[in-house]
């Protein structure tokens, strides 16, 4: 029988059911590698966005430490020196692959392990068994409302990571801090940009503060404590990463000295502000960018950057099966930061993209000063749409091409279809 028949058999059962399945598969894999993560010290990350970035700092600080790292994220895996891609689209891949990717981390002699853990992965019990020694929470944004329906389950959701930790680090500038700072652990960290922390220092919650904050398009700069810091990655959103992965170092005894080392040898992180160099005198940056808050955060970053000059040309689209609600609030932000505004497909999975399409580019025209083909356009194919872009374009503009970051693959109903927003972009501008 064919994959495509299993998968719509999948499809029929409850989601309760599902876990009881996912639970299951979690038990029988640690029995079957021995409970490894027992054996390794484990940091998971959570949050709505910045997750990938804060796990690739966190696993340069430890190393600069002088530790032996695996880490899983959503772009790529590493086992010690060694590192390749993650092709399957899932931040948390399966209970059975954790467990032996865990086992695996042990026998290479790696002393942590950095894992993405997302709230879907938490609450189908694919993480059961996996011991954490520290949890990491970067922000709780709307997203996945189609599967935990309301923001109040799935902030539940990403609290269960907190459970039985002995360090936490909490993003004091998110929306409600309070319930992940009262979750019970041991060790609490806290980092800020902005907020007054005296009062916490009384309940004996370490704090982490970044002042002097200097942003801009290529970087970032900020002191902790006289430290000066400088990072390669731009935003106060990159900003926020640093000091989560900071407070990892810093639970876990590192030098600031070393963590600034580590943290200035980062020159990007694939696919989230990664910026495709070319001869037309362009800046194009390809950005994971997936959420309302991703888009409202990048579309600051860019308009308080450039120039009156410059055009902001911006491609994007939103993922089937998901969120319906989110699509028109994402279109109408994207709307009021750039001048031109290309809508087209991105993972449709089971629903009609242009569907999609339609329902983004309903938010686009609520910004009056954008007209349907003059200066916004929905186009089905993406490869046409990023062309399109490319040749709209005028030496200075800035094209920004969010929502696949550094994913390998376009998922069609059941269909995986090799794409990369990079390999794309250089295949058109070759043919310009």
């Amino acid at each position: 029988m064919s994959k495509n028949y299993f998968m719509s058999i999948k499809a029929l059962f409850p989601q309760n059911l599902k876990n009881s399945y996912h639970l299951s598969q979690a038990v029988l894999a640690n029995i079957r590698y021995g409970f490894p993560s027992r054996k390794i010290k484990v940091i998971g990350i959570t949050g709505t966005n910045g997750k990938t970035t804060t796990s690739q700092m966190i696993a340069k600080i430890l190393e600069e430490s002088g530790a032996r790292v695996a880490m899983i994220s959503t772009i790529n895996f590493k086992m010690g020196e060694k590192e390749w891609v993650n092709k399957t689209k899932f931040t948390t891949v399966s209970a059975y692959e954790t467990q032996k990717f865990i086992a695996q981390a042990v026998k290479a002699k790696c002393e942590y392990l950095v894992l993405e853990t997302s709230s879907h992965s938490l609450d189908q019990s694919r993480v059961w068994g996996v011991k954490y020694a520290s949890a990491v929470i970067t922000n709780v944004t709307r997203e996945h409302l189609d599967y935990h329906a309301t923001m109040e389950e799935y902030r539940r959701v990403k609290l269960r990571l907190f459970r039985s930790v002995k360090t936490a680090i909490v993003n004091l500038d998110m929306e409600q801090p309070e319930e992940f700072l009262n979750c019970g652990a041991k060790n609490v960290y806290v980092y800020t940009t902005k907020n007054d922390t005296a009062e916490l220092k009384d309940k004996k919650i370490k704090t982490v503060q970044a002042r002097n904050i200097k942003l801009g398009i290529d970087g970032s700069e900020f002191e902790i404590d006289r430290h000066k810091f400088k990072i390669n990655l731009p935003g106060l959103f990159n900003v926020e990463n640093a000091l989560a992965a900071i407070c990892v170092g810093i639970s876990q005894k590192i030098d600031l000295e070393k963590i600034k080392k580590a943290l200035a040898k980062i020159t990007k992180v694939v696919g989230r502000m990664d910026e495709v160099e070319n001869a037309l005198g362009v800046k194009i940056i390809i950005d994971y960018a997936v959420t309302p808050d991703s888009l409202e955060k990048l579309g600051a970053l860019i308009i308080e950057q450039k120039t009156a000059k410059q055009s902001l040309i911006w491609v994007f689209g939103s993922c089937g099966d998901r969120d319906k609600g989110k699509r028109p609030i994402m279109g109408e932000i994207v709307s009021n930061c750039a001048n031109y505004v290309f809508v087209t497909n991105e993972d449709p999975y089971g629903e009609d993209p242009q569907i999609i399409i339609d329902a983004v580019f309903s938010g686009v025209v609520k910004n009056k000063k954008l007209k349907e083909n003059q200066n916004c356009w929905r186009i089905l194919d993406r490869r046409l749409a990023i062309s399109s872009a490319l040749k709209l374009a005028k030496p200075g503009d800035i094209i920004l091409v969010t929502g696949k970051g550094a994913e390998e693959i376009m998922q069609v109903g059941k269909e995986k279809i090799p794409w990369n927003d990079r390999r794309v972009i250089e295949e058109e501008l070759k043919k310009i």
